[in-house]
């Protein structure tokens, strides 16, 4: 098969997925334990996308100025900082270890 097949093949999967869940009983859907488990795998996927994008660099694990940036981000989350606040102090600490010789 080409790749335009298999792209075909994902999109049509895809969108027989989405249908589906409209055959879900909306008694399910409002259950409270259902609606945990949804929002626990959804930080655990954005937390393990995190760290696989941070550690990550082709088919190796790297160390690098990306580490400092996810360290003193969560330490900005830690005190409750605003998002802004966040993604600068992030920006910093990847700019600081690039200039002490960090990849």
């Amino acid at each position: 098969m080409s790749l335009w097949g298999w792209i075909l093949a994902a999109c049509l999967v895809s969108m027989a997925t989405k249908l589906a869940g409209y055959l879900v009983p909306t008694r399910l859907l409002d259950n409270p334990r259902m609606l945990r488990v949804a929002g626990s795998v959804t930080i655990g996927l954005l937390a393990a996308l995190t760290a696989v994008n941070t550690v990550a660099s082709g088919t190796g694990v790297v160390a690098d100025a990306r580490l400092a940036a996810l360290a003193a981000a969560a330490v900005a989350l830690w005190f409750r900082a605003p998002f802004l606040v966040v993604v600068a102090a992030g920006a910093v600490a990847a700019a600081l270890a690039r200039l002490l010789g960090a990849a």
